[in-house]
C-alpha cells in the first residue's frame, strides 16, 4: 500500500507543478525565490539528465517503463518488501512515470527548479528518483549493519 501511495503522489503533484509550470511561465523565465539557494527557471529538456542527448528522450520513455516493469517484476517476487523499500520503489515509479508521461506526450520533460548557483534543472520526478535512490543506500547502509537473523526486514 505504501508503495502506490507514495508513487500516486509523487505522480500527481510532479504532473501539477509541471502543468501550473507550462500554463503561468514563459519558457526561459525565472522566478528568483529563496536566492540564491533556489530558483524557478522553466525548461523544456528533450535529453536526458544534465541536458545531454537532447533530442533522444523518446528512447528515455522506453527505458522508463522497462525499469517500471522491472520494479513492479521484483515487488511481485517478493524482493521488495518493508517500508523503506516500499517508500523508495514508489518514489522511483512515480518519478521514471512522471517524466515518462511528459516524454510522451510533449517530446521534452519540464524542468522548473534550480539549486544553488550552479545546479542543475530539475523537477519534482528527478527529486523524487533522487530521493528513492537516497533511501536505497540507506536500506543497504542498515541492512548491513543488522545481525544476519534480521536483514531484510526493513
Amino acid at each position: 500500500m505504501l508503495f502506490y501511495l507514495v508513487a500516486a503522489i509523487v505522480l500527481i503533484l510532479d504532473q501539477t507543478t509541471k502543468w501550473i509550470v507550462r500554463t503561468h511561465m514563459e519558457l526561459g523565465e525565472i522566478l528568483p525565490s529563496w536566492s540564491p539557494h533556489m530558483r524557478f527557471e522553466y525548461y523544456e529538456n528533450s535529453g536526458a539528465a544534465f541536458s545531454s542527448f537532447q533530442g533522444y528522450g523518446k528512447y528515455f520513455a522506453i527505458v522508463a517503463v522497462v525499469f517500471v516493469a522491472a520494479i513492479f517484476y521484483y515487488r511481485r517476487q517478493g524482493a521488495i518488501r518493508g517500508p523503506l523499500l516500499e517508500a523508495a520503489s514508489g518514489f522511483l515509479v512515480g518519478g521514471a512515470v512522471g517524466n515518462g508521461i511528459d516524454r510522451v506526450i510533449y517530446h521534452q520533460v519540464t524542468d522548473f527548479l534550480v539549486f544553488g548557483s550552479r545546479g542543475g534543472i530539475m523537477n519534482l520526478a528527478d527529486l523524487a528518483i533522487n530521493a528513492g535512490g537516497i533511501l536505497i543506500l540507506v536500506y543497504l547502509l542498515l541492512d548491513h549493519f543488522r545481525p544476519k537473523t534480521a536483514r531484510g526486514r526493513l
